[in-house]
């Protein structure tokens, strides 16, 4: 079994973080790889700068799935090329249904602006590091957990629910902390997932992130310190979340 995935690469990711890690096609082959649940299926992680070169896959594409980054820039900025990513979500889903569609931190974002909901600021509050989700019903039937740890770095967010959509999980600062999109005809099945955090991350990204967003200033000295405390606590992002994430790509977890 061999799955064909898109990544939609909605940034590059720091200087700093890719000297050590690679860019955002990199880490997200990395996240895959290490997740994978089932030894025995293979699958490919195909690029596309949907910023500068603003290049998608065909609607029509043979893919199982489509994968959009994180970023630093901020949707309700509404640039052109997010602009233009929101649409083509929407097209995507409309057009190929039975292709999976995966949201990640601004993915999640625009998703949500793609289906009649919002992304606004946070009145100024971080997210940032291994942060704790408190989990709906659904959460834990999809995770088969109570709760779940997820690298954060976000100061804009979701703050209700789309049409049609699920809640996963929530937190104090960010009510919508990850939502699924089932199939109408097969509710059981998801179209959708979609996560505020970013699984694809490990500390040290965390911690080269608070470093620059710190000196800058655009993080104060309390988000930092506690930035870096969270960025070295335990994480599910290549376990439990990653797990998930092949599961409604159609590859289930078999353990030994």
């Amino acid at each position: 079994m061999v799955l064909r995935l898109a990544l939609l690469i909605c940034d590059t990711p720091l200087p700093s973080v890719v000297q050590t890690h690679g860019d955002y096609l990199a880490i997200f082959t990395r996240f895959f790889k290490a997740s994978l649940p089932d030894p025995q299926v293979e699958f490919s992680l195909d690029g596309f700068d949907v910023v500068d070169k603003q290049d998608y896959p065909p609607l029509d594409a043979a893919y199982d799935g489509v994968v959009i980054t994180g970023s630093a820039a901020s949707v309700p900025a509404n640039l052109p090329w997010i602009s233009r990513l929101v649409s083509y979500i929407r097209s995507l889903a409309n057009a190929s249904p039975r292709v999976k569609i995966i949201g990640i931190c601004f993915g999640h974002q625009a998703v949500a602006c793609a289906f009649g909901g919002e992304c606004i600021p946070n009145d100024g509050k971080w997210e940032v590091g291994a942060t704790e989700i408190r989990l709906t019903d659904v959460g834990k039937q999809l995770f088969g957990v109570s709760s779940i740890s997820i690298h954060q770095m976000h100061k804009d967010h979701v703050p209700a629910l789309p049409p049609r959509f699920l809640l996963l999980g929530s937190t104090a600062v960010s009510p919508i902390q990850g939502m699924i999109l089932p199939y109408e005809d097969q509710p059981s099945q998801t179209h959708i997932f979609c996560v505020q955090g970013h699984p694809e991350f490990v500390s040290d990204i965390v911690n080269k992130i608070v470093d620059v967003r710190g000196k800058s200033g655009a993080m104060d000295a309390a988000t930092v310190k506690d930035g870096y405390e969270r960025a070295g606590r335990p994480d599910d992002g290549t376990g439990i979340i990653g797990r998930a994430i092949w599961k409604v790509l159609g590859v289930e977890y078999k353990p030994e």
